[in-house]
């Protein structure tokens, strides 16, 4: 995927859901994957341009692991003219170690979450964005449905009431594969997950079960896509959905 059509998407999401303002500062959480770098390339792009003035910083939650190497996106950051902050913590070892958590990603992405907006508060940001896309938004929806018992997906706008934070989701119309083709294309500095039980997850297996299903039935993704979006995420354009 060219720079031009990643741009053209990004902004699209933007636009369509109303999530950046004038003179917002807005966390660019990195978690070193092709998501994050490809949010970060597009926004720091965008601002050059963007009718509303806004600026941004790169933020990555250090998780404690010891094979965490972030030299190069320090270099990418730097390149981008993006200031960048890593958070140290050792909710690794709360995870693996002390609380020996057989889910292990639950209470990961909770703690993960919460260091985030920490940081970012005392950054001075406003707004942090997600690197979530189209296959995200579906394999929450499923894994809401069939380990919840509910159709539920994250929104593309979402206020955080305890912290008064706003989350932002500029990648929204963009698939995996988009994703995959733009880093690519671009040599983007991809940092392998030092996570133990990365590629083995409930989300992985989500991911592969729809992958099946798309297989056995071709087009069915984009359609049940199209219908989460339609169906679900835009009730939260229309009735802005609150998170504590």
């Amino acid at each position: 995927m060219k720079l031009q059509k990643l741009l053209s998407l990004t902004r699209q999401a933007i636009d369509e859901y109303g999530m950046i303002q004038e003179n917002d500062k807005i966390a660019v959480g990195i978690s070193g994957g092709k998501d994050s770098l490809t949010l970060l390339y597009a926004l720091s792009c965008l601002r050059k341009f963007y009718p509303h003035k806004f600026d941004i910083v790169a933020v990555t939650v250090d998780l404690g692991f010891d094979n965490l190497n972030l030299d190069g996106i320090r270099k990418f950051c730097k390149e981008r003219d993006v200031e960048y902050h890593v958070i140290k913590t050792q909710i690794a070892e709360v995870v693996f170690h002390i609380r020996e958590e057989s889910n292990p990603c639950s209470l990961c992405a909770k703690m993960r979450k919460g260091a985030l907006n920490d940081a970012v508060k005392k950054l001075g940001c406003n707004k942090v964005a997600y690197a979530h896309h189209k296959d995200d938004l579906l394999e929450s929806m499923m894994m809401s449905f069939l380990f919840e018992g509910r159709i539920h997906t994250f929104a593309p706008v979402t206020y955080l009431d305890r912290s008064g934070i706003t989350v932002i989701r500029p990648l929204l119309f963009l698939y995996e594969g988009n994703v995959k083709g733009f880093v690519k294309e671009y040599q983007l500095p991809v940092v392998k997950s030092p996570c133990p039980v990365d590629g083995s997850t409930k989300r992985e297996d989500v991911k592969n079960l729809i992958g099946e299903i798309n297989h056995q039935y071709p087009g069915a993704k984009a359609r049940m896509i199209r219908a989460v979006l339609d169906d679900v995420v835009n009730v939260d354009k229309i009735h802005e959905r609150k998170e504590q």
